[in-house]
């Protein structure tokens, strides 16, 4: 079974860093792209952040300079560490897979077919 597990959120104040953590079962995450969404009440799910089967890395503009995605093979699982944080990140973070699909279409993971549930990221002083 496929499967895709967030963690890492939490409160945290202006200026500072989380690491959140994608861990996947049922398939190998190596092998396709990988992406990250976040999402605020009331507006739609945005990608920010993908990295292909290749390991090639993309960010969207409000995510450069300060957020990095990576992934540990080993642990079967995919990282966005979180810097400079600001209230405007302030959002339920997803991590997706697209099976199938070994590409990124620059920031944003294209053909998602697997979500996990998501993850609260809140920045507030």
């Amino acid at each position: 079974q496929v499967q895709l597990v967030e963690s890492g959120g939490g409160l945290v104040q202006p200026g500072g860093s989380l690491r959140l953590s994608c861990a996947a079962s049922g398939f190998t995450l190596d092998r396709y792209a990988i992406g990250w969404f976040r999402q605020v009440p009331g507006k739609e799910r945005e990608g920010f952040s993908c990295i292909s089967r290749a390991g090639n890395t993309y960010y969207a503009d409000s995510a450069k300079g300060r957020f990095t995605i990576s992934r540990d093979t080993a642990k079967n699982t995919v990282y966005l560490q979180l810097n400079n944080l600001k209230p405007a990140d302030t959002a339920v973070y997803y991590c997706a897979a697209s099976l199938g699909n070994s590409y990124c279409r620059g920031a944003v993971l294209p053909e998602v077919t697997n979500w996990g549930l998501g993850t609260q990221v809140t920045v507030s002083s």
